[in-house]
């Protein structure tokens, strides 16, 4: 579940797409099903700690079949000013990605990313 730091607002809301790099993709039944297929169990954690708004959509490919992941997320903060930028969630989930990407445990299937879309979830 995303944190509720909201006090001082939210912040760099971001909006994603992950299409699967496969010639035989998989269509999802619902949200959770592609999450588990695009991100590890300890990405998700990432995601769900980290974010102060988060919400997760279903994308249609050319052929009209769910196989794509679309994800609206932003931070909130932890405490203006006393708090480092490294140390508030934005900061957390940068480095928390990087080290699990660096693993390479933050994909469980390879995906195409198309970051910064404009047509945000919420």
């Amino acid at each position: 579940m995303p944190n509720t730091d909201n006090t001082y607002g939210t912040f760099n809301k971001r909006t994603t797409i992950f299409s699967q790099i496969t010639d035989e993709p998989t269509v999802f039944a619902d949200t959770d099903s592609a999450k588990s297929h695009f991100f590890t169990a300890d990405a998700l954690s990432v995601w769900d700690e980290c974010c102060t708004n988060l919400q997760w959509a279903l994308v249609a490919d050319d052929y009209g079949d769910n196989t794509k992941l679309k994800v609206t997320f932003d931070f909130g903060t932890k405490g203006i000013p006393n708090i480092s930028e490294a140390d508030d969630w934005a900061g957390q989930y940068n480095s928390r990605k990087a080290a699990l990407k660096d693993s390479d445990t933050w994909f469980a299937n390879p995906a195409h990313v198309v970051p910064d879309q404009p047509d945000h979830l919420f």
